[in-house]
């Protein structure tokens, strides 16, 4: 008799050994997928409201002081008595920062990043740099405080006036220039080679691939990192104080030489006053400036970083 004939013949509807255990590994990871998942929303969630409760909180406490007087809580300098305190300079000193800032690091940003990516050879050196960089965009701000206050207050003073604007503005350039570069970096990673030998085989040269192809598509992941690097840069305190801001000033800057403060000192100084108008009505009324300031830089980053998305 054939060895076939003696095997029992299969049951219908009968599965094939091991598929149960399959199936219920497949159901068990599914479980742990959704499981993750709500927990993850959950997290999400969590974080939305305690920052819709803080925005809330300021808003309710800054807006009516704001509205109290308007046109003297923009023009008005600071003074002992909250009713006739304004904010003015801090206003003119985050938005001379902004500007000179952005002026300083984003050319040095993407052009240190065009270099390590399109240029550098890949050797101990260029892999040192790297992983410098990866580290400076880790380092907490006081440090480069007082690397500021070390080389352009001191080292620097008779050319950056000391301190001044200027010397902010390279601090915070010095502070927001690792994240600028890693950003665009990866940008510049993300191109297909495809785009870089196509260039090259029509006879252009690097640089003119870099700029008519390369440079075009990166900028948007490169104005990316440039509003998170300057939204970070518009809120710090500690290393502006390290070099130089002032708590009280009762003059507006009027060039990057110039004395300043700025809006997160303003924010410090009242908060740390005895009375409660200075705790409560003007310390929420500069938060939401501070916060108007930032939306309002932002929008315009994005909107420059979608036209130039179009564009290419």
């Amino acid at each position: 008799m054939n060895q076939s004939s003696t095997r029992a013949p299969r049951q219908s509807g009968s599965e094939p050994e091991g598929t149960g255990k399959f199936k219920e590994s497949v159901g068990t990871r599914h479980g742990y997928d959704r499981f993750f998942a709500v927990l993850v929303f959950l997290a999400t969630m969590l974080g939305l409201v305690v920052l819709a409760v803080l925005l809330v909180d300021v808003v309710v406490d800054g807006i009516p002081r704001i509205l109290q007087d308007p046109v003297g809580f923009f023009t008005n300098f600071p003074s002992s008595t909250p009713e006739n305190a304004g904010i003015y300079p801090a206003l003119l000193g985050s938005l001379w920062l902004l500007g000179l800032t952005a002026l300083f690091s984003v050319p040095l940003g993407i052009g240190a990043a065009v270099y390590l990516e399109e240029y550098a050879t890949d050797n101990w050196l260029t892999r040192l740099v790297e992983v410098n960089i990866s580290n400076l965009a880790g380092v907490p701000s006081i440090i480069y405080g007082l690397l500021g206050l070390g080389i352009f207050v001191n080292l620097l003073g008779p050319i950056t006036g000391g301190k001044s604007l200027l010397s902010g503005a390279l601090t915070l350039a010095l502070l927001i220039l690792p994240v600028i570069i890693i950003a665009t970096r990866e940008a510049l990673r993300s191109i297909p080679k495809a785009v870089r030998e196509g260039g090259y085989a029509l006879g252009a040269t690097r640089w003119e691939v870099i700029r008519a192809h390369l440079l075009p598509m990166a900028l948007p992941g490169a104005i990316t990192g440039t509003i998170l690097a300057l939204s970070r840069a518009i809120g710090e305190t500690a290393p502006l104080i390290v070099v130089g801001a002032a708590t009280y000033i009762s003059f507006a800057p009027s060039g990057p030489l110039s004395g300043y403060t700025a809006l997160p000192i303003q924010v410090y100084s009242w908060v740390s006053q005895a009375q409660a108008d200075f705790k409560i009505g003007l310390t929420a009324a500069g938060i939401v400036v501070l916060m108007a300031v930032l939306l309002l830089a932002n929008s315009a980053a994005i909107w420059l970083r979608n036209r130039t998305q179009r564009q290419s």
